[in-house]
């Protein structure tokens, strides 16, 4: 049993992982240490264990229940409640009631919630993949992302609420949305952020956007960060500072390089060419993932492994984004490299669920697949 399911690893996709891990892991040491002299680099140790340790036990299991309505439901719903319960017995950090605290360690619900959408969504548009033209479905599935993107927003954590419109908009996409209504999506999508810049955005979100369009407009307030997220990246070079001489990371130059600028943090040692080298992981990585996704054995498992990469996509994407000052700071984690518990947990268990829908995988024409997945 256990040399089948460590048959059906991909063991590629791991060796891609692993230096992305590690790349997190070495920029921690060089500079970061937490509130209470601990180091994040020890902490974040456990974390991969306890993620990897998922990730190879989840291969184990046939998720194949998950196929059913009613576990998807309960799972949908829980997850909800989890975060309506934020509001009452959650804290607060960086502006948002985004966490649970146990004491030794926190816990954000909506990365699970994110991928609870994502097998939600599978399960709709499965069933659904030749009908989804009509727009009668796109509605209904943007109301099973409306609700727990309106609980993140309420908290308020506007990057996350970003990605769960994402996950969605990927998934529509992918399942073989017609132009026009695409252009419908697209005027709904222009009207939501003028309702939500005119009655839900905080001032400090608001702040960020404008400083996005206008990064030195306030260089000592809103666009302090970004400005010294670009001057991280740019003093790297082409070859970096090398690991440990990262000045602006050292020096605390640059806000919470361990997270949301850790990019940052790694092109400033590591320099043009070592970001290339990470980007170019990243996209080794979605590569395996689209192509576990021609093999899966039905629509749910071939929609489920492109939600994986649309959701890594849009963390991977926003995260350099913001680093570069090409788009406005959201707190948005960089898979398998920021520092933290719950994005790097649920990264792996849905790799881990992936892993094990590969033991009932199959063979299939790329002709056929277009047929049966896009409808065409």
């Amino acid at each position: 049993m256990a040399e089948k399911a460590l048959k059906r690893i991909d063991w590629m996709l791991v060796f891609f992982i692993i230096p992305i891990v590690l790349a997190g892991l070495f920029t921690m040491k060089s500079f970061a240490i937490d509130e209470g002299g601990g180091t994040f680099f020890d902490k974040q140790l456990i974390w991969i264990a306890i993620s990897l340790g998922i990730f190879f036990l989840f291969s184990f299991f046939d998720f194949r229940f998950l196929k059913r309505t009613e576990a998807l439901v309960f799972l949908f719903l829980f997850f909800c409640f989890v975060l309506l319960a934020l509001f009452i017995v959650g804290y607060a950090s960086h502006g948002a009631k985004s966490w649970f605290s146990f004491g030794l360690f926190s816990f954000q619900p909506v990365d699970m919630m994110k991928l609870v959408l994502i097998l939600i969504l599978s399960k709709y548009f499965s069933r659904r993949h030749v009908e989804i033209r009509d727009i009668k479905h796109i509605f209904i599935s943007f109301l099973y992302t409306l609700i727990p993107a309106i609980l993140v927003l309420l908290q308020p954590d506007l990057g996350s609420a970003m990605i769960i419109f994402l996950i969605w908009l990927g998934m529509v996409l992918v399942s073989g949305i017609s132009k026009k209504h695409l252009l419908f999506v697209f005027l709904g999508g222009v009207a939501s952020f003028a309702l939500l810049w005119l009655f839900v955005f905080a001032p400090y979100q608001k702040d960020r956007i404008i400083n996005f369009l206008n990064p030195m407009a306030n260089i000592h307030g809103s666009g302090y960060n970004v400005m010294q997220s670009t001057i991280a990246v740019g003093s790297g070079q082409v070859l970096g500072k090398g690991l440990g001489f990262g000045t602006q990371s050292r020096l605390k130059f640059l806000p919470q390089p361990q997270t949301d600028f850790i990019f940052a943090a790694f092109a400033e040692e590591w320099g043009l060419i070592g970001s290339l080298t990470l980007i170019l992981l990243y996209g080794l990585v979605i590569w395996r993932i689209l192509y576990f996704a021609a093999f899966g054995a039905s629509n749910f498992e071939i929609l489920f492994a492109m939600g994986i990469a649309i959701f890594l996509m849009s963390h991977i994407l926003i995260n350099v984004g913001m680093n570069l000052g090409l788009l406005p700071v959201t707190g948005i984690p960089l898979p398998f490299m920021s520092y933290g518990g719950s994005h790097l947990l649920t990264e792996f268990m849905g790799l881990g669920i992936l892993m094990s829908m590969r033991r009932y995988s199959r063979s299939v024409h790329r002709d056929d697949m277009k047929h049966e997945f896009l409808g065409i």
